[in-house]
């Protein structure tokens, strides 16, 4: 099994334990992320792209303004407004002004969107069990509840 301090090539010991532990969920979620980044690539989009693309499938038939994109993602990205342009750009997704706030842009995805997602769903769909599929079904579920309790805010 692997272990941090000899992946890093890190000779003195961690500060601490949660030290240790966030290094440890930093390093695996870049390595989970790399690899699916290379997943979606085959089709010349960036997972960050892809997230974006099944959010808008989600809000179907409305579509979503900017920020409400920006809340679903599940990384941040700090310049919504440059990756949606260039989905604009690829043509899979169309925008529109509010028709009651013409400050707001409303985002949908387009047919050629919808159609990207469709050819991409047979590999994309098996990544999580390529993946995650070495961990037993309680692994995996102890491993949603500690994650999910990390992302908590601590009660002061």
């Amino acid at each position: 099994m692997p272990n941090l301090k000899t992946e890093i090539a890190q000779t003195p010991p961690f500060a601490s334990p949660e030290e240790e532990a966030l290094l440890n969920v930093m390093r695996t979620a870049d390595v989970l992320h790399r690899e699916f980044q290379r997943r979606a690539r085959d089709w010349g989009i960036t997972s960050t792209q892809y997230n974006v693309l099944r959010i808008l499938r989600g809000a179907q038939p409305h579509g979503l303004p900017c920020a409400a994109i920006g809340d679903r993602m599940i990384t941040a990205d700090p310049d919504i407004t440059r990756l949606l342009n260039r989905l604009k750009g690829l043509k899979l997704i169309r925008q529109r002004r509010d028709t009651h706030d013409r400050r707001v842009v409303i985002t949908h995805i387009s047919e050629a969107g919808l159609e990207l997602l469709r050819q991409m769903e047979p590999v994309i769909e098996r990544a999580p069990q390529q993946l995650l599929g070495h961990l037993s079904q309680s692994e995996v579920a102890e491993l949603i509840r500690l994650l999910e309790l990390c992302r908590t805010p601590p009660q002061k």
